[in-house]
């Protein structure tokens, strides 16, 4: 499918042109509009989708000071329900200083301000693809008329204040795919509704005030990116945690505890990112985690993991980023981590390593940060004092390693860790 977006020079009344937001949803709507369509974002910002002469069209409101001309008359029955939920739902936001609401009125919600419309001129007419409220500054809470909007395909709040709970009806939204509601005051247990979204494939929750457990439900959704970071969950980490087909899962600053899976690795290769930092995790870091060959980032900062690193870390062939500060790590930092020739960070401040090799010394000087302050490293500046160095934390802890030969080979890895793990497991 061709996309062609036309950006016009008109300004807004804060004279800053509209081209940011909607080259944004332009092209996510790209994604969800058929072959031969046409788009056009109001506020002065024209998309054409398709090829020349071809296609319906698709009018996409939103934008103060809207002076294009009104669209065909759209489908009753889809707009109808959708200025039922929009009604509602305004009548459920208690505080709007931006006056975005404004342009809330009247039946013609595809030119509301932070809706989006697409569909052909044929007998469906135009539907609601998308609602794009970030950083709106809205206060109110969710109302279950949303779920009328059956074709809406994003669904972005970021940074505003809502609070309450996600209405359970969410589920019975079948095109929804992206579900921002992060920056804002939800609360309450992990929204079970989530997980029977049946197209979700964007999940961002950060930055609110969830709690509890989360479900291992979760890492068996088709979620692309999980975003959980920054509210108030807990207990262990799903064991399933690696089977997510997602490329992006943030855990971070959270109050996970326990040890990270035994199995994490042994599922899935397709994660690039994964940040567990600041929580409050223990025990060792698992051999499986050298099978993220497409790892980028790695970040486990800010627990209390304890134990020798694995030398299965050499593995991660596209690792960028690797923080492993503020944790209780002992032994020598491995030649083959050093060697990694992707890294371009490296963090292993406040442990409790005893040495590294030259390897690591040649850090210095390539273009990589790479901090090892506050460790026990003979002969180092900016170390532990040596009475903290006397005992080693976990020093009597056994972390699972399986004896690989050396060179190690990566690519054998999985059928040994796959045996061993299996044959430990209760």
């Amino acid at each position: 499918m061709a996309c062609n977006i036309r950006l016009s020079s008109q300004l807004n009344a804060s004279n800053k042109p509209h081209h940011e937001n909607g080259e944004v949803l332009a092209f996510i709507l790209c994604q969800i509009i058929p072959t031969g369509t046409a788009v056009t974002v109001g506020g002065g910002v024209g998309i054409n989708i398709g090829n020349a002469g071809g296609g319906g069209g698709v009018w996409i409101g939103g934008g103060i000071n809207n002076n294009n001309p009104t669209p065909p008359s759209p489908s009753v029955s889809k707009l109808a329900a959708a200025y039922t939920a929009l009604q509602a739902w305004k009548s459920a936001i208690t505080d709007d200083p931006l006056g975005v609401l404004k342009t809330w009125v009247g039946p013609d919600v595809c030119a509301y301000k932070g809706v989006f419309c697409a569909g052909s001129q044929g007998p469906m007419g135009p539907f609601v693809a998308g609602i794009d409220l970030n950083h709106a500054n809205l206060q109110g809470t969710l109302v279950k008329e949303l779920a009328l909007l059956t074709d809406i395909s994003i669904f972005h709040l970021n940074t505003n204040r809502f609070s309450g709970t996600i209405p359970e009806n969410f589920r019975d939204i079948p095109s929804l795919q992206e579900l921002d509601l992060s920056n804002n005051h939800f609360s309450g247990p992990f929204p079970t509704v989530v997980l029977y979204i049946p197209n979700l494939v964007y999940l961002d929750l950060r930055f609110n005030s969830f709690s509890g457990l989360i479900p291992g439900d979760l890492f068996n959704k088709r979620l692309d990116a999980i975003f959980l970071n920054n509210n108030q969950f807990e207990g262990e980490l799903p064991h399933n945690l690696a089977n997510s087909p997602a490329s992006v899962i943030n855990l971070a600053n959270n109050k996970f505890s326990g040890n990270i899976p035994v199995s994490f690795g042994l599922a899935s290769s397709k994660l690039k990112e994964i940040l567990l930092l600041n929580n409050q995790l223990t025990g060792c870091i698992p051999e499986g985690v050298g099978l993220f060959s497409e790892m980028q980032v790695f970040d486990v900062s800010r627990n209390s993991l304890m134990g020798h690193l694995p030398d299965t870390i050499s593995c991660l062939s596209d690792i960028e980023v690797l923080n492993l500060a503020h944790n209780k790590l002992s032994g020598a930092l491995p030649d083959l981590v050093c060697s990694l020739r992707s890294l371009m960070n490296l963090t292993v401040a406040y442990n409790f390593f005893s040495g590294f090799s030259q390897e690591c010394s040649k850090q210095f000087f390539r273009n990589t940060g790479f901090d090892f302050s506050l460790n026990c490293i003979p002969g180092r500046d900016m170390q532990r004092p040596q009475p903290e160095c006397s005992v080693i934390p976990g020093g009597g802890l056994s972390c699972l390693r399986i004896p690989s030969a050396q060179p190690l080979v990566c690519g054998a890895m999985l059928g040994n860790l796959v045996l061993n793990v299996s044959s430990t497991s209760p």
